[in-house]
């Protein structure tokens, strides 16, 4: 389900083809991504651009939220409610974002099923090519039920 997934992704976010994006693992509600060193990627310091970073990030924790809840598709949209994103260093070079759900898969699956709106945080590391964190994110997601069709 790994590859189907970063494949689902890139095929339905014409953005995260046009960085590069490439999806190393997807599963059990985590997702390892990274975009590559471009120069017309880069910011005025030399590093991916904060907008790269971000779309990188939400990638993967998009990718980590279909993992456990791609099932749910029929009756669930998944979307981003929040995002908070706290840069530590100058990112530079080939990029690497980890994302991991903070949430169980039951719970939410339960207030899906009691009729609720669930919502739930993935907390996504971006890491340069020597493993230095650069930024962290944490992405609040949300399962939207979807409405039934009108005649």
């Amino acid at each position: 389900m790994s590859s189907d997934i970063g494949d689902l992704l890139l095929q339905t976010v014409p953005f995260a083809r046009t960085l590069g994006l490439v999806f190393d693992s997807v599963g059990e509600g985590g997702a390892i991504c990274r975009v590559p060193d471009r120069e017309d990627l880069r910011n005025h310091v030399g590093g991916p651009h904060a907008g790269v970073l971000f779309t990188l990030a939400e990638s993967a924790s998009g990718a980590a939220v279909l993992s456990l809840f791609g099932d749910q598709l029929n009756r669930a949209t998944p979307l981003p409610t929040t995002a908070t994103i706290a840069y530590r260093k100058v990112a530079t070079g080939e990029i690497r974002a980890e994302a991991r759900l903070l949430a169980e898969r039951d719970e939410v699956v339960g207030r899906l099923d009691a009729g609720e709106r669930p919502e739930f945080d993935v907390a996504v590391s971006l890491t340069n090519e020597d493993g230095v964190l650069v930024a962290d994110l944490t992405v609040t997601w949300t399962l939207r039920p979807n409405r039934p069709p009108t005649a």
